[in-house]
């Protein structure tokens, strides 16, 4: 028995989007903290943005982790 051309096309493309959509929903997260502020939580979220304490900032995270390592401030132990 042969697959249709067309089958199999439709088949692998719902695998490929199946299985690219898993890094999308990925948040990592690391610990920050300096002399002016207590220690709280920075996290990238799935859209790329960072978020304080789950709170998303509405900022790019390499922008935002940047800003923070200028003004003197410690994530994730560097």
């Amino acid at each position: 028995m042969m697959i249709k051309p067309i089958t199999f096309f439709i088949g692998l493309l719902c695998l490929t989007a199946l299985f690219s959509c898993k890094k999308d929903d990925e948040k990592t997260c690391t610990s920050c903290s300096s002399d002016q502020t207590p220690a709280f939580e920075l996290c990238r979220e799935s859209n790329g943005n960072a978020s304080v304490n789950g709170q998303d900032t509405g900022t790019d995270y390499d922008l935002y982790l940047d800003d923070l390592r200028a003004t003197g401030t410690t994530c994730g132990g560097a």
